[in-house]
């Protein structure tokens, strides 16, 4: 048993010296690393700090400016709907106004159709009619005298006026 706890000693110190071992070589690596981030580091601030300052520069000089058209926006969108309000009013008035117009032209030319329809319904019944019935009555009197006149033509006069009689009847 002396030999095995011998060697079991053995076998943990020669590993308690490599893990030593490793661990040194372990912190040197860490801090040569450590170095290099540190370079990369303030590469990376001498390289980045201009580039913020400027661009920090640059936000301080339009920040104003920014603003002031931020304000100047927001003011035109304020008159433009006071624009739009009272353009709306206008317009209302307008449309009103115009329908009113329309209804009062609808009324006068109603009114005058129906004047013009009764006026001619009172030609027709006052002049036209009678003129049909003296044309009518004139048709006839036409029509009679030039069956008188055919009569006359066409009659021989040696016919007795009584044939003519009968035929008239």
């Amino acid at each position: 048993m002396q030999t095995s706890l011998m060697i079991f000693s053995i076998v943990a110190a020669v590993t308690l010296v490599v893990q030593g071992a490793m661990l040194i070589a372990l912190f040197f690596e860490l801090r040569q690393t450590n170095k290099k981030v540190n370079g990369l580091v303030t590469d990376l601030h001498t390289r980045v700090g201009p580039i913020l300052t400027r661009a920090q520069i640059l936000l301080d000089d339009t920040q104003p400016k920014i603003s002031t058209m931020v304000a100047d926006a927001a003011h035109i969108v304020y008159l433009t709907r006071g624009q739009a309000q009272k353009m709306d009013r206008v317009l209302t008035d307008a449309t009103d106004r115009l329908r009113g117009q329309l209804n009062h032209l609808d009324r006068i030319l109603t009114g005058a159709l129906e004047a013009v329809e009764d006026a001619g319904t009172q030609f027709r019944s006052t002049v036209w009619k009678p003129m049909q019935k003296a044309s009518a009555l004139l048709q006839g009197i036409k029509v009679g005298i030039d069956l008188l006149r055919a009569r006359r033509a066409s009659r021989n006069p040696d016919e007795p006026l009584e044939q003519e009689e009968e035929l008239f009847i």
